[in-house]
C-alpha cells in the first residue's frame, strides 16, 4: 500500500495509516500520519509462530483455518474498536483497506463510509465459473465445470469451512452487525464498493460475475530501497551462468519443504542459484553450501529480478507477481493457504510449471527447472506479462479510483469493472 499512500499524499489527500508500531517510520515516510493499534493486537513485524505459538506446527486445511481465525477474525473486533475513536476526530471521505482487514469493514459497515480493498493476494470472492479457494483447480464455465463449482463449494461451505463460517457469524455478532447469509470466508464482511487487484487481468481466472467495481490496476510493488549494497557476489549475476531463485516465501519456514531439496537438486546444474530466507528460517540446514548457490536472507527484488532467468517458489503472491512484471518465469510448488490458487494462475497463464503439492523430489525440481530454462514458451508468456504490467500505472490508476469512490459517497466509479 506504500506506493497508493505516497500518491495519494502527492495529490493533496490527508491520509492516516492505521497499523502496528513496526511500520510506523515507513508509514510517515509517504506523507501519511500513523495511527497505531490499541485494542488491535499489533504483531507487525513477527513471525507467525512469533505471534502465535500454539499454530506451530500445524499444516494444510488445519492451519489455514486456524490462522483465519485467530489472524483475521478474532483480531478484528479490536481494530474496529480503534478504528472507530479514530474515525470520532477524523472525518474521513473513505476507507482503504487491505482485502482481510475485518476491523475495517466492520468501521465501513457501521459508518456507511465507503470501502476499498487493495488485495494481496488472489481474488477472494466466490463465483460460478471458479471452484472454492484452496483447490488449486482451474477455473470452468461450461455446464459441468459450473456444477463442479457448485458441488466442491457446497461441501467446502457445509462440511470443511462450517466450523470457519460459524466464527465469522460469532465475530459479526460480537460487533453488533447483522449475521450475513453466504458462504465460508464471504459472511465475514460485506463486499466492498471498489476492489482494487494489484495484478494485470491475464493473471486472474476470468469470470462473468466479478464484483462491479473490481479494477486491475496492475502490480504494486513498492519503491526500491534508497540504498542498495550489493552482495559480494553481485558481479556473478553477469557471469554467463542461467540465473535462478530460490525463495519459500516470508511465512513458510520449513526448509525442507522446498529450500533442501532444491539446493541439493540444482547443485550439480551449470547455473549459478540465489537463495533468499527471509528472517525465519533455520538456514544451518542448507549447509554445507553447494559452490554455485548464494545464501542470503534478503535481497531486493527491485534489484535482484532483472537478472533472474528462473524464480522457484512455494507460490507467495506478491513474489510472483513480481517475478512476472519483470518476465522471469516460474517452478512452482505450492503447499497451503492461497499456494495451490496462485500456482494454478500460474499454470493457467502460461507461464511455469506447476509440481504437486505432496512431498517436492530433487528430480522433479531439476527436470521442471531445466524445463522452464530451456522451453521459450514460458519466457515469452512471462514477458507478456511483463508488459502487460508495464502498461499500467498502478498507483496513479489506484488513487484515481479511490478519489471517484469517495466524490461518489460509495458508488460505483465509472466504468464498473475494468481488466
Amino acid at each position: 500500500m506504500l506506493v497508493v499512500a505516497r500518491e495519494l499524499v502527492r495529490r493533496g489527500h490527508e491520509v492516516r495509516w492505521y497499523t502496528g508500531r513496526a511500520f510506523q517510520q515507513k508509514v510517515e515516510q509517504t506523507g501519511a500520519h500513523f495511527e497505531p493499534m490499541g485494542e488491535g493486537i499489533d504483531f507487525g513485524g513477527k513471525s507467525r509462530e512469533e505471534a502465535f505459538p500454539e499454530h506451530a506446527g500445524l499444516t494444510g486445511v488445519a492451519s489455514f483455518k486456524i490462522g483465519i481465525r485467530d489472524i483475521f477474525y478474532r483480531t478484528a473486533p479490536g481494530q474496529l474498536d480503534d478504528l472507530l475513536a479514530v474515525l470520532r476526530r477524523f472525518d474521513a471521505d473513505c476507507i482503504l483497506a487491505d482485502d482481510m482487514c475485518y476491523g475495517a469493514c466492520f468501521a465501513a459497515e457501521h459508518t456507511g463510509i465507503p470501502l476499498a480493498w487493495l488485495n494481496n493476494s488472489i481474488y477472494i470472492l466466490g463465483s460460478r465459473d471458479t471452484a472454492p479457494l484452496g483447490r488449486g483447480l482451474r477455473p470452468s464455465a461450461t455446464r459441468l465445470g459450473r456444477v463442479r463449482n457448485t458441488i466442491l463449494g457446497f461441501l467446502g461451505d457445509r462440511v470443511v469451512m462450517r466450523d470457519l463460517r460459524e466464527e465469522a457469524d460469532r465475530t459479526r455478532a460480537q460487533v453488533k452487525l447483522p449475521r450475513l447469509r453466504t458462504g465460508a470466508m464471504e459472511n465475514i464482511a460485506r463486499p466492498p464498493a471498489l476492489y482494487l487487484m494489484g495484478t494485470v487481468p491475464s493473471f486472474e481466472f476470468p469470470r462473468s460475475d466479478l464484483l462491479p467495481g473490481t479494477h486491475f490496476v496492475g502490480g504494486l510493488f513498492g519503491p526500491p530501497p534508497d540504498h542498495f549494497d550489493p552482495p559480494a557476489w553481485w558481479a556473478e549475476l553477469h557471469g554467463g551462468r542461467p540465473v535462478v531463485l530460490l525463495t519459500q516465501g516470508t511465512t513458510a519456514n520449513d526448509v525442507e519443504w522446498l529450500l533442501a531439496p532444491a539446493v541439493r537438486a540444482l547443485a550439480d546444474q551449470d547455473v549459478l542459484v540465489v537463495v533468499t530466507t527471509g528472517s525465519s528460517l533455520d538456514v544451518d540446514l542448507l549447509e554445507p553450501l553447494p559452490d554455485n548457490v548464494r545464501l542470503e536472507r534478503f535481497v531486493p527484488y527491485h534489484h535482484l529480478l532483472p537478472h533472474v532467468d528462473v524464480m522457484v517458489t512455494n507460490g507467495g503472491y506478491n513474489g510472483v507477481n513480481a517475478a512476472l512484471a519483470q518476465g522471469v518465469p516460474l517452478v512452482v510448488a505450492p503447499r497451503s493457504e492461497e499456494n495451490p490458487d496462485v500456482a494454478a494462475r500460474v499454470a493457467w497463464a502460461g507461464a511455469g510449471l506447476v509440481l504437486g503439492r505432496r512431498a517436492v523430489s530433487e528430480t522433479g525440481l531439476r527436470e521442471a527447472v531445466t524445463t522452464v530454462l530451456h522451453d521459450e514458451r514460458y519466457r515469452r508468456r512471462a514477458r507478456a506479462l511483463a508488459e502487460e504490467h508495464r502498461s499500467r500505472d498502478a498507483s496513479q490508476r489506484a488513487a484515481e479510483l479511490i478519489e471517484s469512490m469517495a466524490q461518489s459517497q460509495g458508488q460505483i466509479p465509472t466504468g464498473g469493472v475494468t481488466r
